[in-house]
């Protein structure tokens, strides 16, 4: 990754919002499955929203997969091999998206009109998203960290495992674990990382509510213990966080991660 970054001049620009972009395009995510849906209905749209970031000038695009998992689904009718499948798809789209990306560069299908020397063949790379055991209940409890007593570590292990194994051999570059809104969820996603012997890199992205907890309140300093505990995570962040609060999460974040 810091070759990566070198070639990016340093820092990287990921893409956007995935469903929002969706629905700008006339998708309906009125679903449990949200963006995930697409894989199913309109695939197509995501590759197109795809090419939007890459037009822009992302060096990271993230799969539709945050809230696509196995379970989900099966709660549609999906077959655990049609639901692997699908997980497969969603890299499969991204990677085919920076495909048709390069190739339009290279025969100069696009207009570039102005004078910036925009580089269509600087680096990119696919990140395959896993949303949080809250995503797939599609209840907002992502944004609490709430999920119960009766959800254990060996719950949310058993819940990610398999999914983060068809993830990790269906040809991205990262994993972006994305939306983690406590401190055992980051322990399962470590722990499975390691017993799986994962062999791509892998980010965390944690929720927070305020300037010092994640969502469910546990430190974030605490989280990003357990992250950088884990040999395959080589980043930490902040997503779905007011603005207001982000200067002083990563300076919790550097201030303990090595």
């Amino acid at each position: 990754m810091t070759g990566f970054l070198h070639q990016c001049g340093g820092s990287a620009v990921i893409d956007g919002g995935l469903a929002t972009e969706l629905e700008r395009h006339g998708a309906n995510l009125n679903d449990p499955l949200w963006s995930a849906k697409c894989l199913i209905s309109s695939p197509h749209l995501i590759t197109r929203v795809h090419l939007d970031y890459l037009e822009a000038g992302a060096n990271i695009i993230i799969s539709a997969s945050y809230q696509a998992t196995l379970q989900g689904f099966e709660a549609k009718g999906l077959s655990k091999e049609e639901g692997e499948a699908l997980l497969k798809k969603s890299v499969q789209i991204a990677c085919e998206a920076r495909d048709i990306y390069y190739d339009r560069a290279t025969k100069g299908s696009w207009d570039i009109s102005s004078g910036d020397a925009i580089n269509h063949h600087r680096p990119i790379l696919v990140a395959e998203s896993v949303g949080s055991y809250g995503a797939y209940l599609a209840d907002g409890s992502e944004y609490s960290g709430i999920y119960g007593d009766n959800i254990t570590l060996e719950t949310l292990k058993d819940f990610h495992r398999r999914r983060v194994q068809v993830l990790a051999d269906s040809g991205a570059d990262l994993i972006a674990f994305e939306t983690i809104p406590n401190k055992l969820e980051a322990k399962a996603y470590a722990e499975v990382l390691e017993e799986e012997a994962i062999n791509i890199p892998a980010w965390f992205s944690f929720v927070s509510k305020d300037g010092t907890n994640v969502a469910s309140g546990d430190s974030i300093e605490d989280c990003v213990l357990i992250a950088d505990s884990c040999e395959q995570v080589i980043g930490v962040g902040v997503n779905c966080t007011p603005p207001r609060y982000i200067h002083e999460l990563i300076q919790s974040i550097k201030r303990v991660s090595y």
